[in-house]
């Protein structure tokens, strides 16, 4: 399903967005600007938003992800604001595909989806930013300058859950490492780095040219064998022991 806009409220942007505020600076470029998003109307409502920024240029627009990654290599942009869900072809897939053909751009999700999987999965592809569509308008414009100037920006709820996943997921490594770690198949391993890399498993199946249903059992073996409780405990573990390393 695609994400849905909330209406945005003007708001202090330092009690809402990690990251501090950023005064414009008048004497450099315009920081220019790619909005990503299935709604039409929400990307005109973002559009007449920045446009009140003098820093800030929206340069261009696109409606799902494969028209975003043509788009980034067409304008080469300084900021990706992007939708997590979109129809074609998703944020986060794109998201690994922008950094490739437009490796200077920095990514930002302004989504609806407060899954911390879905923040995992961005931060993973590329992402230097997630934000959820509740913030205020002053603060997507805030968050754009915090992240040209090389910071990250995630909205507070998010980083709240990140950190308290990460806790009991550490937790529970520690206490696995005196237990001899078990022996994957070559085919789990496989299934395991792509995993990490943020694909579902229908793209798995179709990269491996195996079946969807052979993929869901590749990973609950995986899942059993490593005792881990989830795709992002897999990816964590995959980064640990350098089966994949982060970008």
């Amino acid at each position: 399903m695609a994400d849905t806009f909330g209406p945005m409220r003007d708001g202090d942007a330092d009690d809402d967005v990690i990251g501090g505020n950023q005064d414009a600076g008048s004497s450099r470029e315009p920081i220019r600007v790619l909005v990503v998003d299935d709604h039409a109307l929400f990307r005109r409502g973002l559009e007449i938003v920045l446009a009140a920024e003098e820093d800030i240029q929206v340069v261009g627009e696109a409606g799902d992800g494969a028209e975003a990654v043509d788009k980034a290599a067409d304008l080469l942009p300084d900021i990706v604001l992007m939708d997590v869900r979109m129809p074609k072809r998703g944020g986060i897939e794109a998201c690994t595909s922008i950094k490739e053909v437009a490796p200077s751009a920095k990514i930002i999700m302004l989504t609806i989806s407060d899954e911390e999987a879905d923040l995992y999965d961005a931060i993973k592809a590329g992402a230097t930013g997630y934000l959820l569509k509740e913030i205020s308008t002053d603060e997507v414009a805030t968050a754009i300058r915090a992240v040209a100037d090389g910071q990250s920006q995630i909205s507070p709820s998010m980083a709240s859950k990140l950190l308290t996943e990460f806790k009991s997921m550490i937790q529970r490594t520690d206490e696995r490492r005196l237990v001899p770690a078990p022996r994957l198949t070559d085919r789990e391993l496989e299934v395991l780095k792509l995993v990490a890399t943020g694909m579902n498993n229908r793209d798995i199946a179709k990269e491996l040219f195996i079946s969807e249903n052979t993929v869901k059992n590749h990973v609950r073996n995986i899942l059993e064998k490593l005792q881990l409780h989830s795709r992002m405990e897999a990816v964590v573990y995959a980064m640990r022991e350098k089966i994949l390393e982060i970008r």
